[in-house]
């Protein structure tokens, strides 16, 4: 009877913690389970017998609520597992307690690790502590971290090849209505990728990932009455689909071009055509002309030799990659005419104007400027081991 007893008996014990990543937790903290026997005002932890009990976590929060103005620390003696310990811990007064005032004990090396407390069985609190044993233990967490300083600027400078994009991109594909399967739309989303290569963009897969897409769908009211009534966001019922995203890299790398015109010139001097995939490409490029004294003929004729095509990635930092594909198939992407018109408007004004290019495998002409080759983001071949 007396085993029963004392599986029964309540202990003031710490339920949970607000401090919820469990890799800044330590053995010197408050945790889930520790069972609160006594508390201490002394300003040491060779308290003694000077321990106070603790009975209840009402009476607790009362005591703690009396010498609160007083100390800034105090030390309390908790149980855990076989072993007691002597913590610690500041009085903080827990928040939404303002009719009540309520207090609780606080880290004293963290001010978000503050202690719930409540009166709980023997069975509860072991329970608590296998879990705080499995979230701190100190046997694997390895070493403590620590942060420092980096030269975002100077990296990003050096290391993107236009400070104001990111290298990698991404498009997205919706399902179709006929598509009830996620392995349908990825199909559809390689053939896609297969097709870009196959006609000579020269693309470096990066990743493939699902992803979660909140949709609309129309829903009937039963009267005419209420449809007048009701405004148009509400005819429509929010449903979740998957849409597959496709990551990828702008070719090896990125040749950055500058095209600056002569007085006499009213065009760079180059065809654009956008490809059955959306991605704009330089069709032919015309000699002594703007576009030829930046080296993009020497560039498209290489590219042609070598089965690519010479694929613009962005005109004045500006992304010219299709973006998406809707549930009725349609590929977003740059508007043709829209880009033709920032060339025009360039020309007209005697202005420079930047865009960049694809690199391909193996390609041999040199670059104008820097290029960052995006292949060595990518680990290198054999670098990962085969088997026999």
């Amino acid at each position: 009877m007396a085993a029963a007893s004392d599986h029964l008996q309540k202990n003031v014990c710490v339920k949970q913690v607000k401090q919820e990543v469990f890799d800044e937790w330590g053995e010197s903290m408050p945790l889930p389970g520790d069972i609160i026997e006594g508390f201490s005002e002394r300003d040491d932890a060779d308290a003694g017998d000077s321990f106070s009990p603790v009975k209840t976590s009402s009476e607790f929060s009362s005591q703690l609520g009396k010498i609160n103005p007083k100390v800034e620390f105090i030390w309390i003696k908790v149980r855990r597992g076989d072993t007691s310990l002597i913590l610690q811990t500041r009085i903080v007064q827990e928040k939404g307690s303002l009719l009540k005032r309520k207090y609780t004990i606080q880290a004293a090396t963290d001010h978000r690790h503050v202690a719930d407390l409540e009166d709980l069985t023997l069975k509860q609190c072991t329970e608590l502590q296998e879990m705080s044993r499995r979230a701190v233990n100190m046997q694997g967490r390895g070493f403590s971290r620590t942060g420092i300083k980096y030269d975002w600027k100077m990296k990003v400078g050096t290391y993107l090849p236009d400070q104001c994009c990111s290298v990698v991109t991404s498009i997205l594909f919706m399902p179709l209505a006929s598509e009830h399967c996620i392995n349908t739309t990825t199909a559809r989303c390689m053939a896609w990728f297969s097709a870009a290569i196959s006609s000579g963009v020269p693309l470096v897969f990066v990743n493939i990932q699902t992803e979660q897409i909140p949709s609309m769908e129309k829903t009937d009211f039963p009267t005419k009455e209420t449809r007048r009534c009701r405004q148009q966001i509400h005819n429509y019922t929010p449903q979740i689909m998957h849409g597959i995203r496709l990551w990828f890299l702008p070719g090896v790398a990125e040749i950055p071009i500058e095209l600056i015109p002569q007085s006499s010139e009213v065009r760079f001097g180059m065809e654009i055509k956008r490809t059955d995939e959306g991605f704009m490409c330089i069709s032919s490029v015309m000699t002594d002309s703007s576009a030829d004294r930046a080296g993009l003929r020497e560039l498209h004729e290489e590219a042609s030799a070598n089965g690519f095509l010479l694929v613009i990635s962005r005109l004045e930092g500006k992304s010219t990659m299709p973006t998406s594909v809707c549930s009725s198939g349609l590929v977003h992407c740059c508007d043709h005419a829209e880009i033709k018109d920032s060339l025009t408007s360039a020309i007209d004004q005697y202005e420079m104007i930047q865009l960049h290019v694809m690199a391909w495998p193996n390609q041999t002409h040199p670059s104008p400027s820097k290029v960052v080759g995006f292949a060595a983001l990518l680990p290198p071949q054999g670098s990962f081991p085969t088997e026999d």
